[in-house]
C-alpha cells in the first residue's frame, strides 16, 4: 500500500516538495519515513521509449520509475533497456512524484 510521505523530488531542497527536469543525471531525491536518500536520474532510450530511472548515490542498484497514475511511481529494480538519452533530454519538467512502492525503502 502506498504511502503519500514518501516521494521523489527535486533534490534543490528534499524537505519542500520540489519539481525536477525528467534528464539524465538529474539530482532526484527519495523522500520518506524520515530520512532522505539522495541519487540521480538516468535516462535512456529504446526506440520510442524513453525510460526513466533513479540510482541512489554510492550504489549501484537503479529503479525505473514506473507510472502508477497521476503523479504517481513505482520504484522497480530493473537493469537498464536502450541507449543513454542524450543529456538533458527531454527535459520536461516533473512535479514531486509519490512512490507507492519501493523494494528498498
Amino acid at each position: 500500500m502506498g504511502d503519500a510521505r514518501r516521494a521523489v523530488v527535486g533534490a534543490s531542497n528534499s524537505s519542500a516538495a520540489q519539481s525536477f527536469s525528467l534528464c539524465d543525471g538529474e539530482p532526484v531525491d527519495f523522500v520518506g519515513g524520515g530520512k532522505t536518500v539522495h541519487g540521480k536520474l538516468l535516462l535512456f532510450a529504446d526506440g520510442d521509449v524513453l525510460r526513466a530511472y533513479w540510482q541512489p548515490d554510492d550504489r549501484p542498484e537503479k529503479y525505473v520509475l514506473a507510472n502508477a497514475g497521476a503523479d504517481a511511481v513505482r520504484l522497480v529494480a530493473s537493469a537498464p533497456r536502450g541507449t543513454p538519452a542524450p543529456a538533458g533530454q527531454p527535459g520536461t519538467a516533473m512535479r514531486p512524484q509519490r512512490v507507492l512502492s519501493c523494494p528498498i525503502l
